[in-house]
């Protein structure tokens, strides 16, 4: 991939992190900084198809770092954002739970282009994390790529390795150029890459624990990644811990914007398998290239440290409220035309365990997202719920899933709503906790 950059920019937006920063430690103003990011919006160029020439896209990036961020769970970090696409833009935060997670539709307005804002952020939770902008899909002239945070435990974990992978659907035109969801993909063909590239080689040792975090970078379908001849571990969905399960004949299907952490044991040579809903395509390897020698034998993992949540809901005093994903007559927006004056979808008392009937009326699968907090997916019975929490929710059509999550982060919250069709609109809404 090659990037179009002005060094003037970066420098701009380091030396902006340098100061602020400096300002709040020197000058005492509110709780210490202990991490710093500088992001840029900017465009890029993605090498997608061979013989033409690349495609254009625009993407997030963190100019403070040479590779993947990771910052750690409690730190209060600095982001300094700089807009240098031509349109409103502002990164969005996807399993930053918690009174200090900061949304652009709250009542903040975008980044015009060409400036510079700052901002703090706090981790309170360790896990996989995506920042974002593409929320404001409806302005993009490109289509573009998020930006996977890393938030590291405070205790060690038993891996040899750990890596992201982040998977990502581009719909080409035969001129290599690409639409962006939202847009009618007439005569296009979909491609998938992880990490940027059409065919990812992993290279590890034999015998090596590998901790994967795969993420559905992809805006509009459920996708299925497996790695051939190795057991996947389920450790983490949507940045938090579940109790260790098996992945299901060793797939790990993910809606847009899903993550999930995962434990590998590295055995032998094999491939990523894709499976978008029509067919199966390889899209990587893990390729082994000699072999970890163990003076202890790798046992069971151990789960993943907690992040505080509530061991348990109440259910039975818990306010209910049903929630139709997208319905034209029942207050959604499109972020463009979204407004906190709106009436919103629900509002709870801070405190309370709030229990959501999400009802798909499309005659397509509908993907959920509900900011601020993470939420338990129910039993049928709604007598329990699955053993981990979740951020993010593919509903099938003419269904209805059942949720609940404790209302602990007071403020107004975006909840967002999209069909699995590339031309459908993302549709947002907002609930309050007071």
């Amino acid at each position: 991939m090659t990037t179009r950059i002005f060094a003037p920019h970066r420098r701009e937006v380091l030396a902006g992190l340098g100061a602020s920063a400096a300002g709040l430690i020197v000058g005492g103003a509110g709780p210490s900084v202990t991490a710093q990011l500088a992001l840029q919006a900017r465009p890029a160029t993605l090498a997608l198809k061979s013989g033409q020439p690349a495609t254009p896209i625009w993407e997030l990036a963190a100019v403070s770092h040479l590779r993947d961020v990771r910052l750690k769970r409690f730190d209060r970090c600095e982001v300094v954002f700089r807009n240098d696409l031509p349109v409103p833009l502002a990164p969005v935060w996807y399993g930053l739970h918690g009174p200090a997670a900061s949304d652009p539709l709250r009542g903040r307005a975008p980044a015009a282009p060409a400036t510079t804002e700052i901002s703090n952020i706090s981790i309170a939770s360790a896990g996989t994390l995506l920042a974002d902008f593409r929320l404001f899909e409806g302005s993009l002239k490109q289509p573009a790529r998020p930006l996977p945070i890393i938030a590291t435990e405070l205790s060690h974990v038993a891996v040899d390795r750990d890596e992201v992978l982040v998977i990502e659907e581009w719909r080409l035109r035969p001129d290599g150029t690409a639409v962006p969801p939202g847009q009618d993909p007439k005569d296009t063909t979909p491609l998938y890459t992880i990490n940027g590239q059409t065919s990812f080689e992993l290279s590890a040792l034999g015998n090596e624990r590998l901790r994967l975090r795969f993420i559905n970078g992809s805006q509009r379908t459920v996708l299925a990644i497996k790695l051939e001849s190795h057991e996947v571990r389920v450790m983490a969905l949507d940045g938090q811990p579940a109790e260790p399960f098996p992945a299901r004949n060793g797939a790990l299907v993910l809606a847009p914007g899903a993550r999930a952490d995962a434990f590998v044991d590295a055995a032998r040579s094999a491939a990523f398998l894709l499976h978008d809903g029509k067919e199966a395509r390889p899209v990587g390897s893990l390729k082994i290239s000699g072999q970890l020698e163990r003076r202890v034998p790798l046992f069971e993992p151990q789960p993943l440290p907690s992040n505080d949540l509530p061991e348990k809901l109440d259910l039975r005093g818990a306010l209910r409220f049903d929630v139709a994903l997208g319905a034209a007559d029942s207050g959604w927006a499109r972020p463009a035309t979204f407004s906190t004056a709106s009436a919103p979808a629900f509002r709870a008392k801070t405190g309370r365990t709030v229990v959501l009937a999400l009802q798909n009326p499309a005659p397509a699968t509908t993907v959920f997202h509900l900011h601020g907090h993470p939420f338990r997916l129910l039993d049928k019975l709604d007598d329990g719920w699955k053993p981990y929490w979740l951020d993010t929710l593919a509903i099938e059509p003419g269904q209805t899933q059942r949720i609940a999550f404790a209302a602990t982060s007071p403020g107004r919250w975006l909840i967002e709503s999209v069909v699995t069709d590339w031309a459908a609109p993302r549709l947002v809404r907002w609930y309050g906790v007071e």
